[in-house]
């Protein structure tokens, strides 16, 4: 970390320090809420969750070298200092503000219903062909997960990409002003956290709360293809740069799916052309490749280090991961689900050769029209050979497509085991909390000898 004081964090969230004085310049290696994470010289922050409370591990890392523990009661019997706040969490994002603001750096703060992480690491690989880059990892998007993610900037970081994920309103606004991102960038206002946010001119609002804590002289990235973000004229005074497939200031043409070997295409930077191939299946990262050359080209560049940076990105996690057996071909991409992404993984499977089968499950918080959104998910899909839907939701998208639909994975399984078959391309998707992972680790395991 950068120099970063208990003094600095005492002060930051207005919290009293409880301890020896001559420790409260210690800088801190570190600021963790897992105690399974502590080190020399650590800041533990005691949160009290909906199973675990923070505070029952205080005294077990101050044993493992924590310096200071960040609570809300005090420790009985402390071995070592605390700071006392009212609440931990807010005091947190507090602190997270204070040690953002020691960097002059470029921070790029991302968004969006549709892309998010994608388009983070797209952005990542290619502003580190000029910069020492630090990234969202995992899912580290919320009020938490944000603050640690920005407590993970070393002293040596010279710029940062921030995956920034909301399904309320207020809670942007929490997170932007935390980030203060000189970079902004949205990448869709699709159907999704409906529950809370109504329609997509709620998801449009909701979204562009970050627009008040642009720093001054940053810019914003928007999608031009996108039928909300497109009518944005301007933030902070300052035009948006538009891209987009069909449209903006930079976009695309000769867009060419290879499956397995990847999307060519043409990027149009301006008056430059910019011929490349993005390692992933599906043509919507055609989008991703965009957003990073707009960001790139407006942190200084060059065509060739956005080119290469394009050329190294790496799929991560359940998102699109293409997985060949040598029998089938799976797509992995069930780390979370809306509309939206449904459709374009169904277009990303109608791109491979051999027979399609999607699995699809419940898509979760999209509020009093869930059912419509799942019937239409399922029109879409029976353009595919066999769909089969699982959960109670996915009834109406069974019915949508009229497929098959099972109540839980088991019968589902049973199903998948008796009809895939040697050379089939098989799409696997729900929201996270259906936990298809274990549907993916089925299809793995087949054999078809």
């Amino acid at each position: 970390m950068k120099k970063f004081t208990l003094r600095q964090i005492a002060d930051a969230c207005g919290g009293k320090y409880v301890g020896d004085e001559k420790l409260i310049e210690t800088p801190v290696s570190s600021i963790e809420r897992d105690s399974r994470n502590i080190k020399e010289n650590s800041l533990f922050l005691a949160i009290k969750g909906a199973r675990v409370d923070g505070h029952d591990f205080i005294e077990k890392c101050y044993e493992q070298g924590a310096v200071c523990a960040l609570c809300e009661k005090a420790p009985e019997n402390a071995s070592k200092p605390y700071i006392l706040v009212d609440d931990t969490l807010k005091a947190v994002k507090q602190v997270a503000k204070a040690y953002r603001e020691l960097f002059d750096i470029p921070i790029v703060g991302i968004s969006g219903s549709v892309g998010k992480t994608s388009t983070k690491e797209m952005i990542a690989s290619v502003l580190s062909q000029k910069f020492r880059v630090h990234k969202t990892a995992g899912n580290l998007n919320n009020e938490l997960g944000v603050p640690l993610t920005l407590f993970g900037m070393d002293d040596d970081t010279e710029a940062a990409v921030v995956e920034m994920g909301i399904s309320d309103f207020g809670e942007m606004d929490r997170i932007a002003a935390m980030v203060q991102p000189t970079v902004e960038v949205i990448t869709i206002i699709g159907e999704c956290h409906l529950e809370n946010l109504g329609d997509r001119d709620g998801v449009f609002k909701a979204k562009t709360e970050m627009f008040k804590h642009l720093r001054d002289g940053g810019f914003v990235v928007l999608n031009a293809d996108d039928d909300k973000l497109c009518r944005v004229k301007e933030v902070k005074g300052r035009k948006p740069i538009f891209y987009g497939v069909n449209n903006g200031d930079y976009y695309a043409e000769n867009i060419k799916n290879n499956g397995v070997l990847g999307v060519d295409a043409d990027l149009i930077l301006g008056r430059k052309r910019l011929s490349v191939t993005i390692p992933a299946i599906g043509t919507y990262m055609v989008n991703n490749a965009l957003a990073a050359a707009a960001v790139g080209l407006g942190l200084g560049l060059s065509e060739e280090q956005i080119a290469a940076g394009i050329s190294a990105y790496k799929t991560v996690g359940s998102r699109a991961n293409l997985i060949d057996t040598g029998s089938i071909r799976i797509i992995d991409d069930c780390y979370n689900a809306n509309p939206t992404s449904v459709k374009a993984a169904i277009d990303t499977l109608m791109n491979f050769e051999g027979r399609k089968i999607a699995v699809l499950g419940d898509m979760k918080e999209l509020g009093k029209n869930e059912l419509k959104l799942h019937f239409e998910v399922g029109e879409y899909a029976s353009k595919c050979a066999i769909v089969l839907a699982i959960g109670p939701l996915a009834a109406e998208l069974a019915r949508g497509a009229e497929c098959r639909h099972f109540d839980d994975k088991k019968s589902a399984l049973e199903e998948l085991k008796r009809i895939v078959r040697k050379g089939d391309v098989i799409l696997v998707k729900a929201s996270h909390s259906m936990e298809f992972e274990s549907i993916v680790e089925f299809l793995k395991e087949l054999s078809f000898d």
